[in-house]
C-alpha cells in the first residue's frame, strides 16, 4: 500500500500527517523544522512513501532541497490553490492543514510549484539585496531634498555623486544649524551608496563570466541586470512546455473573468516573480524609446504603439521578450535582428 505525507511548516516545528491510499490517517506529529529531523521521523515509519507535500514559502527550498538529497519524493505546491480548499474549514490549525495537504497530495488536488536551483537562489540574493539598497538610498535622497524644501533650500538637478557635496554647500550657506540633523543622513546614505556599489560590481563579475547573460546581452534593451534577472527567474528553459507559458508565468498575461453572459478581460494579472516582470518592462520600454537600430521585435512594438498606446505596447513587447529569451536559452542562439535567418 501507498502512503502519503503532508507537512505545515512553520519557523520552529513541523505538523506532520501520514495517510494512507484510502484516506486513512496513519501517523501525526510535530517534528523540528529541518530536513534532517523531519527525513529522519518518516524514515522511521517504514513506509513507502509516494509523495510528500510541502506549500510554497520562505524556508521551502531549503527544506524541499534537503528531502530531496535524503530521498524523499517531496513536492512543492502551490499556496493559493490550497488556501481555496481550507478556505471553509471552521477550527483552522497547524495540525488541520498537515491532514489538508496530506489528503489533497493523495487526490492530486494541487499545483506543484518549480523549486529553483541552489545557483539561482544564490544569485536572486544577490540581485534582491542590491535592489533592497538602492531603493533605500533613493529614498534617503527624497526624504532630504523633501525636508530642505520647507526652509527654502532646494537642490534641483544633481548627480548622485555630487548630491552629500550639493547639500551640505547648501545648508553652509543658508541654514548651517541644522547641518548638524541632516549630516546623520548623509553618512547613512554614503554607507548605501558604498555598499550598493559593491554588490553591483559583484552582479557585473557574475554576468561577465555566465555564457546565458551575454547571449541574452545580444538583444537590444537588455542589459546585465536584466539579463541575470531573467536567467535565474525562468532557471530551468525546459520546464515550460509551451512558449506561451512564459509569460503568464511572470504575470504578463491579461486577466479574464467569463461566467453567464459576463465575458470581460482586464489588466495583466501581476501573479509570478516580480523582479523579473519589472526587469523585462524596463527593457521593453528601453527597446522601443532609446534603442536606435530597428529590428523585427521592435517595428512590431511600435505598430502596436500607433494601435494601442505606449504602455500597452511595452507590456506586449515584455511578454514577448521573455519568450524570446527563452528559446535563445534552448536554441543556444544569438538575437535575430531580422524576422528571418539571412
Amino acid at each position: 500500500m501507498n502512503y502519503f505525507a503532508g507537512l505545515d511548516v512553520s519557523m520552529e516545528e513541523t505538523s506532520v500527517c501520514v495517510v494512507d491510499e484510502r484516506g486513512s490517517l496513519v501517523r501525526e506529529a510535530r517534528v523540528a523544522s529541518d530536513p534532517l529531523a523531519i527525513a529522519t521521523w518518516l524514515g522511521q515509519l517504514d513506509l513507502t512513501l509516494e509523495r510528500v507535500g510541502l506549500e510554497a514559502g520562505p524556508m521551502s527550498p531549503w527544506l524541499y532541497t534537503g528531502l530531496r538529497e535524503r530521498g524523499v519524493p517531496a513536492v512543492c505546491i502551490e499556496t493559493r490553490r490550497m488556501r481555496g480548499a481550507t478556505l471553509l474549514m471552521a477550527v483552522k490549525t497547524d495540525r488541520v492543514d498537515a491532514r489538508a495537504i496530506a489528503h489533497a497530495i493523495r487526490v492530486g488536488w494541487y499545483t506543484a510549484v518549480h523549486v529553483k536551483s541552489v545557483a539561482s537562489q544564490e544569485l536572486r540574493l544577490l540581485l534582491r539585496n542590491r535592489k533592497t539598497l538602492l531603493e533605500h538610498r533613493v529614498a534617503l535622497d527624497n526624504e532630504i531634498r523633501g525636508t530642505l524644501k520647507a526652509f527654502g533650500i532646494k537642490l534641483g538637478r544633481v548627480s548622485e555623486g555630487r548630491f552629500a557635496a550639493r547639500v551640505r554647500t547648501l545648508m553652509e550657506e543658508r541654514r548651517r544649524d541644522l547641518l548638524v540633523m541632516v549630516e546623520p543622513m548623509l553618512t547613512v546614505r554614503e554607507t548605501l551608496r558604498r555598499s550598493y556599489a559593491v554588490l553591483h560590481r559583484q552582479l557585473l563579475a557574475v554576468v561577465r563570466t555566465n555564457p546565458v547573460c551575454r547571449r541574452f546581452m545580444t538583444v537590444p534593451g537588455v542589459g546585465a541586470v536584466v539579463a541575470l534577472s531573467v536567467m535565474t527567474g525562468i532557471d530551468d528553459p525546459r520546464r515550460f512546455s509551451r512558449v506561451r507559458k512564459v509569460g503568464a508565468h511572470f504575470g504578463l498575461t491579461p486577466r479574464k473573468y467569463a461566467s453567464g453572459e459576463v465575458d470581460r478581460n482586464g489588466a495583466i494579472s501581476k501573479c509570478g516573480d516580480e523582479l523579473v516582470r519589472e526587469a523585462l518592462f524596463q527593457a521593453a520600454h528601453t527597446l522601443l524609446t532609446r534603442v536606435q537600430r530597428w529590428s523585427a521585435l521592435k517595428a512590431w512594438g511600435m505598430r502596436l504603439a500607433k494601435r494601442r498606446g505606449l504602455r500597452r505596447a511595452t507590456v506586449a513587447v515584455a511578454r514577448k521578450l521573455a519568450v524570446v529569451l527563452q528559446r535563445m536559452w534552448l536554441a543556444n542562439e544569438d538575437f535575430r535582428w531580422a524576422a528571418q535567418a539571412a
